[in-house]
């Protein structure tokens, strides 16, 4: 049998090529950087998403960092729960923005926070939850945007990996505050390199706007702010007043044209995915396999493998028998697992003074690679130790045959 499954399959389309050439031919040369082609895709993935407003940049990492530092721009610094379960940008512009990460474990149904410890986790500092919706799950519960209400927290939706997740018949990425979303070349649509910020309020677009542009003010769409601003810096040239200090974040005409081609596909590959996943699901050997994962409202782009058990000599068996059949995958879901056990954390944490604080029985303060061992790792956030050390994803995408997803399945079940 011919397995040979690949971790991801490029999603742009000969037809994509085809306008994106259509587009280059023009005479004269069309302009090529931040212009009304990205005005327009902005409209269109606002139009699909359900939001008032959308800001396209160049990468969800880019969309990440800008989100913290709207949150520092209007709050200061403060302490944003986050979950161990995450992609490194989520954590690092947290920490790169000044802000203090909480880390809080995940549950095993849909992969996000379990509620009871991020209720635990809350103090008068936390501002902000950074939820991650985990390979297409929804991650979104009543009882966690209750939490938000009742305690006047920022949600921020991380919706990298879930383009056309739902919770409620609402699409993830219009519910909490802002949210972001990436177009990597492997994710639910591309735009080779790419990603968006999404919001419903009208001060966090503007803010967002001049964040992604060196922090200029007229970059703002609201004429009176921008006047108001030149009038209280009469000593600076109105079209060089810098607002915050920001990059450049911005993307380019010819990724926006990608994106509109794109976008008109998107649902139909959606589908797919989520067709594929629930037959994967659905056949997966649940007394070695953990087959009661929330699939209400989910868009997967990656089949999720969990071990029911802590077996470190069947895991290896299951790894082997992937590489020997050409299946790629990775280990620990999103990001590689557990944060928490990365370098960055353990060691930037003391070449910086970047201090964690933890609702977890020890020091408020200190340095958290200093503080959580081995013990209190498996103790505090067995969730995701157990995701960290026995678990995979494996691609799904709209070309994948149901074939070959049988025949994954026959390997998983029978090893």
């Amino acid at each position: 049998m011919n397995f040979n499954i690949p971790l991801m399959s490029d999603n742009i389309t000969r037809n994509d090529v085809d306008e994106l050439v259509n587009f280059l031919q023009q005479d004269p040369i069309p302009r090529l950087t931040n212009g009304p082609k990205v005005e327009e895709f902005e409209k269109k993935w606002s139009e699909w998403l359900g939001v008032k407003h959308s800001v396209f940049v160049n990468s969800g990492s880019s969309a990440n960092y800008m989100t913290m530092q709207l949150l520092y721009y209007k709050y200061g610094a403060c302490e944003v729960i986050v979950p161990p379960l995450t992609w490194v940008s989520d954590v690092a512009s947290v920490i790169n923005t000044g802000h203090n990460p909480v880390f809080v474990d995940i549950n095993l149904s849909n992969l996000s926070f379990d509620i009871e410890k991020l209720k635990q986790a809350i103090t008068p500092k936390t501002k902000a939850i950074f939820l991650t919706h985990v390979l297409g799950l929804n991650g979104l519960t009543d009882e966690l945007l209750q939490v938000c209400k009742e305690n006047d927290l920022f949600l921020i939706e991380d919706v990298c990996e879930s383009h056309g997740a739902t919770f409620k018949d609402q699409k993830a990425g219009s519910i909490g505050d802002v949210s972001n979303f990436s177009f990597y070349f492997a994710h639910h649509m591309s735009t080779i390199e790419g990603g968006m910020v999404c919001t419903n309020n009208d001060e966090f677009y503007d803010i967002l706007r001049f964040s992604r542009s060196h922090g200029m003010v007229r970059e703002c769409k609201n004429e009176e702010f921008k006047q108001q601003v030149k009038l209280d810096h009469p000593d600076l040239n109105p079209d060089f007043i810098f607002l915050a200090p920001a990059y450049n974040f911005r993307s380019t005409e010819l990724n926006a044209v990608l994106g509109l081609s794109q976008i008109k596909s998107l649902d139909k590959n959606n589908n797919k995915r989520k067709e594929n996943f629930n037959y994967f699901l659905s056949k997966l050997n649940s007394t070695k396999y953990i087959t009661t994962l929330d699939v209400e409202g989910q868009s997967n782009y990656a089949f999720i493998v969990i071990m029911k058990e802590a077996d470190i000599n069947q895991r290896n068996k299951i790894e082997k028998m992937l590489n020997d059949n050409n299946i790629e995958f990775r280990r620990g879901l999103s990001g590689g697992g557990n944060q928490l056990r990365q370098p960055y954390i353990k060691e930037y944490s003391h070449k910086m003074g970047f201090l964690t604080r933890s609702p977890y029985n020890h020091k408020i303060g200190e340095p958290i690679g200093s503080v959580l061992t081995d013990d209190m790792l498996q103790h505090h956030f067995a969730n995701v130790e157990h995701v960290h050390n026995y678990s995979w994803y494996i691609g799904n995408y709209p070309s994948l045959k149901k074939e070959k997803i049988t025949n994954l399945l026959t390997l998983l079940n029978n090893v």
